[in-house]
């Protein structure tokens, strides 16, 4: 199996250190909004990714994280926590937020068919492991205090440009004027942030005699060494957490305990709709409501992701988006014809979607293998559960064989169509139509299908 691993920069041959169980971490949601389109690409990417391990017989270990305090509107360490502005939007709790919109956001991970991670973690479960992390990088001489927070010091981990390629001194020469005076460096980011005079944050801990809460990045940094432990296989994400999140998860991690945080990185790219950055500004943040309005289930729009390659920007239309439903439909329909036909040997098939699936996660490729077999091939329950592994599209579960009395109206068509009768023929062709299926006449027999 190989995977472009952006450590490198490059696809190498996977290879976990258990020979049995892959350790994997997921960036998860900020539950401070209803999730759109755009965030979902990532977690379907990476749901393929876990059952492409699957298929290469490997247990894998997943985390997930909800974060649901410490994530600032600038992704850094200035502007309002996110939670905070949620809570304000709509008049509710910053607890009441983090609740309806982490719900929401798994209903749709369930509705998507997501294989469910081993464990998924809130980071307001684990301020007391928080604290234990800071006390170790401030006791290996990390961090500085600041009026308003902890800061790592960035110049103490050497290589920590090295894995977004950041060019600091240019960083440095173009820093805003509102910098922070207090920081010594302009990559030094918090870990501890403090509540100042004046600040009303609804989140807070105790911690040193004052009041505060978790950096962003530390939450991730935190749960990952609790649940997965020193050094993990895969660590997946968006790519702009490439340069401030994950480089500050490794400084952290890899600062604390001298050891290498992940083997392997996964980064997906953006989705544009209709060409223009996802925005409300421009009335193009679609969620799963939207898509329902317009007809369109989560399966067709997994559909639509799996299309692409996480690492290709990919461009969201309706249009696009009637093709994958039409495509899921054509599946479907190739499921359905197992109950009517003989099956075919498709064994070699199986295996060129492995193929595909194992060369960096080509699922265009695995589909393009599949396409080939559509209309001349039959395939049979194990062809089918074998689909449904690899993608999670559910194509067993709503391709059920159809009623006996739906069986005998098909074969009194054919014969009424045989006999010339065709008012009879054509008034049964509208029965069965009702039960959302129609027909393809061959010269032996009638092929149903889903409308």
């Amino acid at each position: 199996m190989k995977l472009y691993n952006t450590l490198t920069r490059r696809v190498e041959d996977f290879t976990p250190q258990d020979p049995k169980r892959v350790k994997m971490y997921t960036c998860g949601p900020t539950v401070y909004s209803f999730a759109h389109v755009g965030n979902f690409t990532s977690y379907v990417y990476w749901d393929l990714l876990v059952r492409t391990l699957q298929l290469n017989g490997w247990t894998v270990d997943r985390v997930l994280n909800i974060t649901d305090v410490g994530h600032l509107t600038s992704d850094a360490d200035d502007g309002e926590d996110k939670m905070e502005k949620g809570a304000r939007r709509e008049g509710k709790t910053v607890w009441e937020i983090a609740e309806m919109y982490m719900n929401d956001y798994l209903e749709n991970f369930r509705a998507l068919n997501l294989i469910e991670p081993t464990n998924i973690c809130r980071a307001t479960d684990f301020i007391e492991e928080d604290k234990k992390l800071v006390d170790v990088l401030d006791k290996k001489g990390m961090l500085y205090d600041t009026t308003d927070g902890l800061y790592y010091d960035t110049s103490k981990f050497p290589t920590y440009a090295e894995f977004a390629h950041l060019d600091l001194d240019h960083l440095k020469a173009g820093a805003r004027v509102d910098f922070n005076s207090e920081k010594k460096n302009v990559s030094d980011f918090a870990v501890w942030k403090w509540i100042r005079d004046g600040e009303d944050h609804a989140m807070q801990w105790e911690y040193r005699g004052r009041m505060g809460y978790p950096g962003w990045h530390l939450e991730c940094a935190t749960i990952i060494h609790e649940k997965l432990g020193e050094t993990i296989d895969i660590h997946t994400g968006g790519i702009d957490h490439i340069p401030v999140h994950h480089t500050n998860e490794i400084a952290e991690l890899e600062g604390a305990f001298g050891k290498k945080m992940s083997n392997f990185w996964l980064h997906n790219n953006f989705i544009t709709i209709d060409g223009e950055k996802i925005s409300k500004s421009l009335g193009n943040v679609y969620d799963f409501r939207d898509l329902a309005e317009k007809g369109f289930s989560h399966l067709d729009y997994k559909m639509w992701v799996l299309q692409g390659h996480f690492q290709s920007e990919r461009n969201f239309s309706f249009t696009d988006l009637a093709a994958a439903k039409q495509r899921l439909l054509n599946y479907r329909n190739f499921a359905a014809l197992r109950w009517q036909k003989d099956a075919t040997d498709l064994s070699s098939v199986k295996s060129a979607i492995i193929e595909q699936l194992n060369n960096n996660l080509n699922s265009a490729g695995a589909f393009a293998e599949l396409d080939k077999v559509l209309t001349k091939n039959v395939p049979d329950d194990d062809f089918i559960k074998f689909l449904d592994q690899a993608f999670g599209l559910n194509i067993e579960e709503t391709t059920p064989d159809i009623s006996e009395e739906l069986k005998q109206k098909i074969a009194e068509r054919f014969e009424a169509k045989k006999a010339r009768d065709f008012a009879k023929a054509d008034a049964l062709r509208d029965e069965i139509a009702k039960e959302g299926i129609v027909l393809l006449d061959g010269a032996d027999g009638s092929i149903w299908q889903y409308a």
